[in-house]
């Protein structure tokens, strides 16, 4: 019967109660007072309740024969002994034979017993209660609470006493404790009240004292955090306490960093731990872990909880942020599950499955999961497509859409992913595009935007562009795409500004086309490109879209000129040098887009004069110029040297050639003996009136230098830009020798002889060949490259390894070094 442990606790406690909290005896740590109060309220043991073998109270009394009583367990020990030792049986205490062993128990002796230790267990509970108190001194607490614990291990039915003695508010009382000591033996001395006892759960869990538990979580000293979580872990058992354990506001985030922490005691992680997956009975609870990190009892109440829970773990899913890798995990654990849930009837399921695909595939590598095991694209595809009484309400038409676009934007092969068992259509299949390019001319914004940006993912591959262009050019689509660029949504006019970009290096002619041949399109994407809020992508991808186009489509560039675009495009430039513009990561393209469409007037100075009175008037020559010492920026520098040359080349049309006066009567009969009259301020190489400003030469705007600086870059598309803009100063149309005598006066005679030797490209030979022929006229720079072997051997190799033109180029430079000789004077000429 459960009173039989009593005795044996209480002379346990009589031990203790003289012992300090370490266990030494120190009775000067207790006042007299207090001491002698503890002991007036124990009645004296009497010797009649002692047994004489084991010198403690009994528990079963019975007696022998000769009337001597003892222990039940310890008198049947004696008796066993005398038999196994070949003993007479005599009474352990007058030794005097007996004639059986029968034991006779001693009723009114256990039951005087028993209500002595009832009355003295009162009396102690009561000490307890009033040791309990703000006025007890820590010691009288610690050792009331020392009695509790102790007569909770050895009895469940002290434990109902403890509650019934409303001992346990008591103890709870006690957590507000200034003194640790007593606040870390009160959590021990709870955990063991509540350890397998509902009732007492039930108690701890009225008022405030799971959040007053909680707190101590996050105290720094770790003998309270581990007691606090040790009786955390006790009270979480209760399915009842779960849910109020999770209302405390922080207690599962708390749970959750003490279980992954590293520095934590290792018990204090295993209790948390275990404490939150007896919290994960309670919905709300997986719901708040899931909010912080702890997604595995989420997915496993979605793929095994009952439909209503499936339904409330999906749609959770969807509204939570999740970093990459846990998108990842999720893809894996539950993306076929939530696919499967697609191709259901139940609307809500749906939704909530489409909501959760929607969060989970908006990563690279989570897409990538999704497509290759789950099989999303046939599904997703199908509901977008579907029409009549199985289509989806339009709202969820635009989360199939979102999530193809996140699919899509993943880089992935999609000319290999079938959409059916016969494996003939893809996502690129020219049907699927025309019903995609179909859908986004009759469906609203909102979806029109989404598609939009999965013909977007689908242009950006290398793989897949050519086959959505070819579906462009057959649907004629191109027109109803550029209605886009005026979109009000800034999403939506994004969106067909990326894509308009991808299209624009394969269907340049017919964007151009496009773009003349409507009313306020060209207008709405400048407008785009000169927005002065910072560079955002929208404006990186219609510069670049533009730039794009065909570069001597000169209805294009007459349309821009007429619509104002040059002066605004100058402008931002002018102020980015200025260093008025923000950077941002959309800088660059930005700016090597605005360089190359301004550089569109340079394709066309012979055609539109127009073009020729904008560059004049604001200086392009010198801007471009500027431009070249751009570091960083290899695709600005390697238009603007184009442009240069462009604009070098106008040059010899461009110059005001003198008017000589006429001869006078004198030199009309004897023109041996005149001369004509000199005039000075003539340009060297055009031997006209020259200005970088008016006439684009590059030796009167001290281009030259700065194009020479750009023959020594790394990146040889530079260079090639570069070497064909000095390249201009030797054409036919200019004085070739004074053009030399500029490249000397420059040093880039042998930075040009560096770009032959050094054979970095096809087009680099054949412009330097070109170059260094021109060079080579001049006998006294001849004279010097020919004991240039390395020159020497370029030369040779174009030679023998060039293209048709560049040989014969080679070799009228090797003649020059008399390398191949001269037999213009061998034949006479017919």
């Amino acid at each position: 019967m459960e009173i039989s442990g009593y005795s044996y606790q209480f002379q346990c406690f009589l031990k203790e109660m003289t012992e300090s909290w370490d266990g030494s005896y120190d009775t000067g740590s207790q006042s007299d007072e207090s001491y002698h109060l503890e002991r007036t309220h124990i009645e004296p043991i009497y010797d009649a309740f002692v047994c004489p073998l084991t010198k403690q109270i009994m528990l079963d009394p019975v007696t022998l024969e000769n009337g001597q009583t003892f222990e039940r367990e310890a008198i049947e020990k004696w008796f066993k002994e005398c038999k196994e030792s070949g003993r007479k049986l005599v009474c352990p205490l007058t030794q005097r034979e007996l004639r059986n062993a029968d034991l006779n128990p001693s009723m009114a002796l256990r039951n005087t017993i028993e209500e002595w230790i009832a009355r003295n267990e009162a009396a102690q509970r009561d000490i307890a209660h009033r040791s309990l108190s703000l006025g007890s001194s820590e010691n009288e607490v610690l050792q009331a609470l020392k009695y509790i614990q102790h007569i909770c291990q050895k009895s469940r039915s002290n434990k109902h006493a403890i509650r019934n003695a409303e001992l346990i508010p008591k103890i709870v009382d006690m957590l507000k404790n200034s003194s640790r000591r007593v606040r870390c033996k009160a959590l021990e001395t709870l955990r063991i009240v509540v350890e397998e006892d509902a009732d007492n759960k039930e108690v701890m869990g009225e008022g405030d004292t799971i959040r007053t538990i909680v707190k101590f979580l996050s105290h720094e000293h770790s003998k309270e955090r581990e007691e606090a979580v040790s009786l955390l872990y006790e009270l979480s058992k209760s399915e009842a306490l779960c849910e109020k354990i999770g209302m405390v506001n922080g207690a599962i985030l708390i749970l959750l960093g003490m279980a992954s922490s590293n520095s934590e005691n290792v018990l204090a992680v295993e209790k948390a731990d275990k404490t939150l997956e007896n919290l994960e009975r309670c919905e709300k609870n997986v719901l708040q872990m899931a909010e912080n990190g702890r997604l595995q009892p989420l997915l496993t109440l979605l793929l095994e909880g009952a439909p209503e829970t499936k339904l409330a773990m999906a749609a959770f899913l969807g509204e939570l942020v999740l970093s990459n890798d846990v998108k990842v995990f999720v893809a894996r654990r539950v993306g076929s599950s939530l696919v499967n849930v697609m191709r259901s009837g139940n609307m809500k399921l749906r939704e909530a499955a489409l909501k959760a695909l929607n969060q989970i595939s908006s990563c690279e590598a989570s897409a990538k999961v999704l497509i290759e095991e789950t099989g999303i694209l046939p599904p997703l595809v199908k509901d977008l497509f579907t029409v009549g009484g199985n289509q989806l309400p339009m709202r969820l038409k635009e989360i199939s859409a979102t999530v193809l676009a996140n699919i899509v934007n993943s880089g992935y092969d999609f000319d290999s992913v079938p959409l059916g068992s016969d494996h003939h259509h893809t996502l690129v299949s020219e049907d699927i595009i025309h019903s995609l390019l179909h859908l986004i001319s009759n469906t609203g914004p909102a979806i029109e935007c989404k598609l939009l940006q999965v013909l977007v993912g689908l242009t950006g591959s290398p793989n897949t562009v050519l086959d959505v262009v070819a579906a462009v050019k057959s649907s004629g689509a191109i027109i109803s795409l550029i209605q886009f660029i005026e979109a009000p949504q800034q999403d939506l006019r994004s969106a067909s500004i990326k894509l308009l970009q991808n299209l624009s290096p394969h269907m340049g002619p017919e964007l151009a086309d496009a773009l003349c041949g409507t009313a306020g399109q060209l207008g709405g994407l400048i407008k785009v490109i000169s927005e002065t809020d910072g560079i955002m992508e929208e404006q990186a991808a219609a510069v670049t879209m533009l730039a794009d186009l065909p570069e001597r489509d000169i209805g294009l560039t007459r349309q821009l000129l007429d619509e104002g675009a040059f002066e605004v495009f100058i402008s931002r430039l002018v102020r980015f040098r200025q260093g008025e513009t923000r950077g941002s990561r959309f800088m660059t393209p930005y700016l090597e887009g605005l360089v190359r469409v301004l550089s569109r007037l340079t394709f066309v100075l012979a055609e539109e004069p127009d073009a020729v009175a904008m560059a004049r008037e604001n200086n392009l020559a010198a801007l471009f110029t500027d431009l070249l010492q751009v570091n960083g920026l290899d695709n600005v520098q390697m238009v603007s040297a184009m442009a240069l040359e462009n604009l070098s080349q106008e040059s010899k049309r461009l110059t005001r050639l003198p008017e000589l006066p006429k001869p006078g009567f004198c030199a009309s009969i004897f023109p041996c003996i005149s001369k004509p009259p000199g005039i000075t301020g003539l340009c060297r190489l055009h031997h006209g009136t020259c200005s970088f400003k008016d006439t684009f030469c590059l030796l009167e705007g001290k281009a030259v230098g700065k194009l020479v600086t750009c023959l020594d870059h790394t990146n040889e598309k530079v260079v090639e830009a570069a070497l064909a803009a000095l390249c201009t100063l030797l054409d036919d149309d200019v004085d070739v020798e004074q053009g030399v005598n500029v490249l000397c006066e420059a040093d880039a005679i042998k930075l040009i002889l560096d770009v032959l030797v050094e054979n970095r490209s096809e087009i680099l030979r054949q412009r330097s060949v070109w170059a260094v022929e021109r060079i080579l006229r001049t006998e006294d720079i001849a004279y010097e490259v020919s004991g240039h072997p390395n020159v020497n051997t370029a030369l040779v190799d174009a030679f023998r390894h060039g293209d048709f033109r560049t040989r014969q180029i080679a070799e009228r430079a090797l003649k020059h070094v008399d390398k191949i000789p001269n037999f213009s004077g061998v034949f006479p000429n017919k």
